[in-house]
């Protein structure tokens, strides 16, 4: 069968079959189309491949020979070498794979391969090591003009699958189904972009004919998928913008009580944030604001000032935290804040009693909670709120964009908005994250804070970071000791926190020593946290459960073990356990770094304090995947847009959406219809989509 639906299941296509449509499956590929969009990870030039004898040490080559042997040696106890070598008209080269034994059954004498690696020399014999490659010898019926003499793309791949047959079938597939697809992106966007047509991009991506043809391609897929994002947030804003709000008092009683009441004054930066707040929630639409701020930069503060503008406006407030232990200490220090005030907090977490919880759940139908506080549990079916006015979530990036609006539902009308954020990210990535919200930055912190010491120890120097400890300990200061493991692993030779909470509290007997981590018990946890900030235990050993939003003035010590197994931002994120209070913090990062990037990570650690700065870098490490992690609604669907590397491209696509919603680009009917479809398609009901124009 030849031609027919994109949606027609990938197995009925030639070549596939119900064995391999299983493992395309796990590739995501369920549907010719799948199949049409899986592009490859990288592009290989096959049309000039290079004789082995002009093969030159250190770089990135592609050969072609006949195997001539295929051995495998025990060359230590714990290493086996595996050595396939192959021969040309002109000369012999070895591939090298360690500890693989089984490479060896893959290769038989004479068959044609082709080998893509760095070439190295030893003792003087050509090899590369770990090799990709490919057997040439044909299955009946294939198409060796898609594997060489060309530019030949590679796809990521699973067990049992190879190139040649992904490429076969997705030849096949483009040679019979591409005329089925349709481009969407209006006329007036692909001349003032100067796009290149879709049909054409995407067989450039998969079989280009040369370089400048792929690189035009790629543009056009990049723009696409950027394009449809924004065009789905500026929607989601425009839809929001237009409904009518909660108009909120910013000078009620409440708020000039609390505002009069609070012990320090707020920092410019607080003030111009609560100012930008403030205009929102009096505005008489829906606010949906961002705050990001440092690691005690206060946003905390800020938020509570804005839910008791709620109180003042006869609307409930929640505030949603994505840990347990967040949760609590936002519940105990709003507690604190309020005190006196006749405004009612209650916590609500998946864990508590079920007689506390049916409380809490009353309090928050009834109206007489003003300020509900608590976990993911706030957008269980079972929580109604009488009158939600605002909601407030902190670390969204934990919670990705459809909790944050099912939490923003519970309300009977349109609710208030505001999203805090201690990972500041830069401006043109929170437009693919954040795009449908207005961004406020708290770039200050308060007064007296002391910039944090931070050194870089190798694991042998434990007398002298002991030593240190010591010293910190004597003086009436508290220490975080932060360990990647709960418990011992066979796998991983790292410490754990169970194991080395013993060793610390042989150490250090003078000292009271306790451990927090994720598989204790709830009531433990909170009693281990409650007598550490009670100066009850002089060291907490823990896991990185510590991470987010614990606060205790008094602990000015966090050594953190396996420091170069940590993220950037996690690290950054780790320190800010301490600094809190006037008392000169130390953060210790204990590691010994073997590769480039964990060596980067440390050195930017000791470098700066500036979060934005180790945003950055983090970013530029680890890439946006890791970075932002795969629960943003819109990020994982991306296949080829890189949001670092293809800022330009954000930033056009972002303009040209714009130009769509407001009018600017003259779209007609039908293409508007399309591309509210296409975002229905990719981002589903949660997106409340409107008309355009």
């Amino acid at each position: 069968m030849t031609g027919g639906s994109l949606d027609q299941p990938v197995q009925y296509i030639k070549g596939v079959g119900p064995e391999r449509a299983q493992l395309l499956e796990k590739l995501g590929i369920m549907t010719v189309k799948d199949l049409l969009y899986y592009l490859p990870r990288d592009w290989v030039d096959r049309s000039n491949l290079t004789p082995i004898i002009k093969l030159n040490p250190g770089t990135l080559e592609t050969v072609q020979g006949v195997v001539i042997a295929a051995e495998t040696r025990q060359v230590r106890p714990r290493l086996k070498i595996t050595k396939v070598t192959i021969k040309d008209a002109t000369g012999f080269i070895s591939g090298v794979w360690y500890n693989q034994p089984y490479i060896e059954k893959i290769f038989k004498r004479g068959y044609e391969v082709i080998f893509h690696g760095k070439v190295d020399t030893y003792r003087n014999y050509l090899q590369i090591g770990s090799p990709e490659y490919e057997i040439m010898d044909d299955e009946p019926g294939e198409n060796t003009s898609v594997n060489v003499n060309r530019i030949v793309p590679i796809y990521p791949l699973t067990d049992r699958l190879y190139q040649k047959q992904i490429r076969r079938i997705i030849k096949f597939a483009l040679d019979n189904y591409l005329p089925e697809l349709k481009d969407d992106m209006p006329e007036e966007v692909i001349k003032q972009y100067s796009l290149a047509g879709l049909k054409a991009s995407i067989s450039s991506l998969h079989f280009p004919e040369d370089f400048d043809s792929l690189e035009k391609s790629k543009r056009r897929l990049i723009f696409d998928e950027f394009f449809y994002l924004q065009l789905a947030f500026l929607l989601q804003r425009y839809g929001i913008k237009k409904e009518k709000g909660i108009i909120f008092s910013a000078s009620g009683a409440a708020y000039g009580s609390f505002m009069k009441n609070l012990p320090f004054s707020l920092t410019n930066a607080q003030k111009k944030v609560l100012n930008e707040i403030s205009s929102d929630l009096t505005s008489g639409t829906p606010m949906n604001r961002l705050i990001q701020g440092d690691v005690g930069s206060g946003k905390t503060i800020v938020a509570l000032a804005a839910c008791v503008m709620a109180k003042d406006s006869g609307c409930q407030a929640a505030i949603m935290a994505p840990t347990e232990i967040l949760a609590q200490q936002h519940f105990k220090n709003i507690q604190n804040l309020l005190k006196g005030m006749d405004i009612s907090c209650a916590l609500l977490s998946g864990t508590m009693a079920r007689a506390k919880k049916a409380k809490a759940l009353e309090g928050i139908k009834d109206g007489s909670t003003d300020i509900a506080i608590g976990t993911h549990a706030l957008i269980q079916d079972d929580v109604e709120f009488s009158d939600l006015g605002l909601c407030v979530i902190d670390e969204q990036h934990r919670f990705g964009v459809l909790q944050r609006l099912a939490l923003v539902k519970k309300g009977k009308r349109p609710a208030h908005s505001l999203i805090m954020t201690a990972t500041p990210i830069p401006r043109t990535i929170s437009m693919t994250v954040y795009g449908d919200t207005d961004v406020s930055t708290i770039d200050e912190l308060p007064p007296g804070r002391k910039p944090i010491k931070t050194h870089v120890f190798e694991s042998g120097d434990t007398n002298r970071i002991y030593s240190f400890l010591e010293e910190r300990l004597r003086q009436g200061e508290q220490v975080y000791a932060v360990y990647p493991l709960v418990a011992e692993s066979e796998k991983l030779d790292l410490k754990s926190a169970i194991e080395m909470e013993k060793h610390l509290a042989a150490r250090f007997k003078e000292f009271r020593t306790s451990i927090i981590h994720g598989r204790m018990k709830k009531d433990e946890r909170d009693a281990a946290m409650e007598s550490f900030r009670k100066k009850e235990t002089d060291i907490l050993v823990a896991t990185t459960v510590i991470e987010v939003g614990i606060d205790v003035p008094d602990a000015s010590v966090i050594m953190i073990e396996h420091a170069d197994r940590f993220g950037l931002s996690q690290l950054h994120q780790l320190r800010g356990r301490v600094g809190r209070g006037e008392k000169q913090s130390y953060c210790i990062l204990v590691g010994d770094p073997h590769t480039e990037d964990s060596i980067k990570r440390l050195e930017i650690m000791e470098q700066t304090q500036d979060g934005f700065k180790i945003s950055e870098a983090d970013l530029e490490i680890r890439g946006p995947g890791e970075f932002l992690g795969t629960r943003q609604h819109g990020l994982s669907e991306f296949k080829i847009a890189n949001i670092f590397r293809d800022r330009a491209e954000l930033s056009a696509a972002r303009k040209a959406a714009e130009n769509i919603v407001s009018g600017i680009c003259d779209a007609d009917h039908i293409e508007k219809e399309r591309l509210v479809r296409i975002i229905k398609q990719r981002y589903g009901a949660n997106f409340d989509l409107i008309n355009i124009g």
